[in-house]
């Protein structure tokens, strides 16, 4: 049996060639061979975020704190909340982090792929984080800038009924 005490392995700083913003990345385990996952918990404080990546093995994240966005390549931006259990599978590209104006704090697991857990790619541009109207799929209780949810209104009926 192997105890991580609390505080015993230092926190870092998320590097800027894959995230943009403020992060700091605490790591929870890195299991040793033949073992292959590892974890941290990071968080992202308001408008920070990963670059674009994938993982080998895929990537689970477990939502601890707060209100995060993430997008699979193509898809819509997505709101995470505490609770929320995100899976990427293999090889899917894409990024998460904080909403614009609320931190967000997730447990990143993932398993390596002859010793490599994550190819990291090109950073998330502002366009692509949040600044395109009608891409979004959120409820305002997560920082959702106000907005709800898009749906369709009922034939008939304007905005304001």
């Amino acid at each position: 049996m192997d105890i991580k005490r609390v505080g015993s392995r230092p926190s870092g700083k998320g590097p800027a060639e894959y995230f943009t913003g403020a992060v700091r990345i605490d790591p929870l385990f890195d299991a040793e061979d033949p073992a292959r996952v590892a974890g941290a918990m990071v968080t992202f404080e308001p408008g920070a975020r990963t670059a674009w990546h994938t993982h080998p093995r895929g990537q689970t994240l477990i939502v601890t704190a707060g209100c995060g966005w993430a997008q699979r390549e193509g898809g819509a931006v997505e709101e995470i909340r505490p609770g929320d259990v995100v899976w990427f599978p293999p090889g899917e590209k894409h990024w998460h982090g904080a909403t614009a104006g609320t931190g967000m704090t997730h447990i990143a697991i993932q398993e390596k792929l002859d010793g490599k857990a994550v190819d990291w790619m090109e950073p998330v541009s502002d366009a692509q984080y949040g600044r395109s109207p009608g891409r979004f799929r959120f409820s305002p209780r997560c920082g959702g800038r106000g907005r709800a949810r898009r749906t369709a209104r009922p034939k008939g009926r304007s905005a304001g009924r």
